[in-house]
């Protein structure tokens, strides 16, 4: 079932920090879960791509690309599924590198889905930045 994914706009910002949108892929084939958590930067104007392959819960091959947006642009399956600060960015990495040493030997399925609950941004009452 489609959630009406809502609508971002390039220039936003967080209690005056700015963000990036951000991007995910989810896909399974011949038993693994390929997930691809992706963040567009200005700075250099590219695309960050987080790939993870999960076979049984276990985090079986990491790594990261960096691809233009045309390049970006063409390719499937991706969705906005919220913006980021870049500290919170920062974060997402130092966890997800982490978890790819920690995960190699054991299943660690809510490890995984926590990491990127560290992108969502709680909106703040207006006036406590």
């Amino acid at each position: 079932e489609e959630v009406p994914s809502p609508i971002f706009d390039n220039n936003d910002y967080f209690c005056g920090k700015e963000t990036f949108p951000v991007y995910e892929s989810v896909f399974t084939e011949e038993g693994e879960t390929i997930r691809k958590i992706a963040v567009e930067t200005e700075k250099p104007p590219q695309i960050e791509i987080h790939v993870w392959t999960i076979r049984k819960g276990i985090l079986r091959h990491f790594y990261v690309e960096k691809v233009s947006k045309r390049e970006f642009e063409e390719l499937p399956y991706f969705k906005q599924i919220t913006r980021t600060t870049p500290s919170q960015w920062k974060i997402f990495s130092e966890g997800e590198a982490q978890i790819s040493q920690m995960c190699e030997s054991r299943v660690c399925r809510t490890e995984l889905e926590d990491l990127v609950k560290v992108l969502y941004l709680e909106k703040s009452e207006k006036g406590h930045c």
